[in-house]
């Protein structure tokens, strides 16, 4: 029986301010003092003041069981640029901040205008005819209904009609699609999907589910509707009352092609999108190609997932697609905290040598990745000895991260050619990606830009605080080992970034 994933309906949900609210919290802290109501405006922070005030959030009753690493610096690192720090070459699971490195490692390994080709070869045996068509993949996580239409209109210009063999070529990334180090629940989710070399649609299944009158079920329906006939649903879901919670647990079965749904919306309320991990993805891939070329009037006869590479060399490209730059996919990695496109990341760099790595690549492309990762991010003055990964985008509890090494990785990028690049990745508080709700309406509002982390008793955020005094400051703040919310968590978080915004010389 496949284990439930819990997924908790809050992102549809916008905060609602509660007085004092974080930016009046602050002021108290500031002021030494238990705070009542908000102020207009915070008064300014001295950097001897910056710890206790530090020291009065994290070491509140509710907070002594949690872990925290804290390192503030300033940009300019001039004899002494540390403004605090608390455990900050100590080891923590980072969650997402673990793309921070996969990102910075890939933008100055590959360059922002890295591309990820697939390529179409084959050779005509007769006018019209193909006798075996191979697609080739490379990982590109962006692949759509519309680019494999792009390829079958390429192959149907060239006045191909019909096709005996379509061989999917799923070996460019070697090793198992998902990481061994991923927990059972994950590998089921959207956001767990398998990495494989041929991708749709991010190898996930798109359903929607709808609140119907209170005490019916939940309705159920597929992106794909052909989709449906594949699977198997066990809808235990009910709608509620509007003075219920919401929440819906999905499952999907190793074995058999079913799906697992319980749990309940309120009568009235918004639809949610569900994604569930496609099982197979090379089929996945190769099934969605054969409805695009059927689409343009080419038959196509049986077809064939391979994990054997082949060489092309006899055989002509025929049709190509090319991924977006670089520069746009790390912006899925960081603005959107995009799992399969920070896994594609890891890989490619372990597809793409170069001279960065000083010995002999392992075959599996993982561990591959992260031994051109260690390399690079070395070059740009990151401390090997400062992180232990085991993935790309933190899915994994296995990661270990200093804040030392985050600081170390934006110090390096604040000054590197992709700066921009790197910098405009990452979500901005109040206004993007994964910080749109939070710093609203506080000074840290369309300022902070910062990666978030999150993963059951782990919350994370590391980034830069732009102050009218220091310039930019950088900080890590990690908290591990805790029995809070997650809300709870972030909230604590924002309060020391919020002190940031406010900090002066004196």
């Amino acid at each position: 029986m496949a284990r439930l994933l819990s997924l908790q309906k809050t992102h549809n949900q916008k905060p609602r301010s509660r007085k004092p609210g974080i930016f009046g919290l602050i002021c108290g802290i500031i002021a030494g003092m238990t705070p009542t109501v908000a102020v207009a405006e915070a008064p300014g922070i001295c950097q001897s003041r910056l710890e206790p005030a530090i020291a009065q959030i994290i070491n509140r009753p509710e907070l002594r069981r949690s872990r925290w690493g804290i390192l503030v610096e300033t940009l300019d690192s001039g004899s002494n640029p540390t403004l605090y720090q608390k455990e900050s070459d100590r080891y923590f699971i980072p969650a997402s901040n673990a793309k921070l490195l996969t990102s910075a490692a890939a933008l100055h390994h590959l360059g922002s205008n890295f591309r990820i080709r697939t390529s179409v070869y084959g050779k005509d045996s007769t006018p019209g005819n193909l006798e075996h068509l191979r697609i080739v993949g490379r990982g590109d996580p962006s692949i759509t209904a519309s680019q494999l239409e792009a390829i079958a209109e390429q192959l149907h210009n060239q006045g191909i009609e019909q096709i005996g063999q379509i061989i999917a070529d799923d070996s460019y990334f070697r090793g198992l699609p998902f990481n061994p180090n991923w927990e059972w629940e994950d590998v089921q989710a959207g956001y767990g999907a398998p990495v494989n070399s041929l991708i749709y649609n991010q190898n996930a299944i798109e359903l929607k589910v709808w609140p119907q009158n209170q005490g019916d079920p939940l309705r159920v329906t597929w992106a794909d509707p052909r989709e449906g006939m594949r699977w198997r649903i066990e809808n235990n879901a009910i709608t509620v009352a509007s003075s219920q919670p919401e929440f819906l647990e999905v499952g999907r079965d190793f074995a058999t092609p079913v799906i697992r749904l319980s749990g309940q919306l309120r009568a009235g309320s918004e639809p949610e999108d569900i994604y569930v991990a496609t099982p197979h993805p090379g089929n996945f891939f190769l099934r969605h190609f054969r409805e695009a070329l059927a689409k343009v009037g080419i038959t196509a006869g049986r077809g064939l997932v391979t994990h054997e590479a082949t060489p092309s060399s006899a055989q002509r490209e025929l049709a190509t697609i090319e991924s977006p730059p670089l520069s746009e996919l790390v912006m899925q990695v960081n603005q959107k905290s995009n799992n399969l496109y920070a896994e594609v990341l890891l890989r490619s760099l372990g597809t793409n040598p170069g001279n960065k790595a000083k010995k002999a690549l392992p075959e599996e492309t993982i561990a591959a990745g992260l031994q051109v990762l260690e390399a690079a991010l070395s070059e740009i003055g990151v401390d090997s000895d400062s992180y232990e990964l085991v993935d790309g985008s933190g899915l994994s509890r296995q990661n270990l991260v200093s804040p030392e090494a985050l600081v170390q990785t934006l110090r390096a990028f604040a000054y590197s050619p992709n700066s921009e690049i790197y910098r405009n990745s990452l979500p901005v508080g109040g206004v993007s990606g994964t910080l749109r709700w939070r710093f609203r309406d506080t000074p840290g509002e369309g300022k902070v830009r910062a990666k978030t982390g999150t993963l059951t008793g782990v919350s994370a955020l590391s980034g830069y605080v732009p102050n009218s005094e220091y310039d930019t400051l950088i900080f890590s703040i990690m908290v591990n080992q805790s029995d809070r919310r997650a809300r709870q968590l972030r909230q604590a978080i924002d309060e020391i970034v919020l002190l940031l915004t406010q900090m002066r010389r004196c």
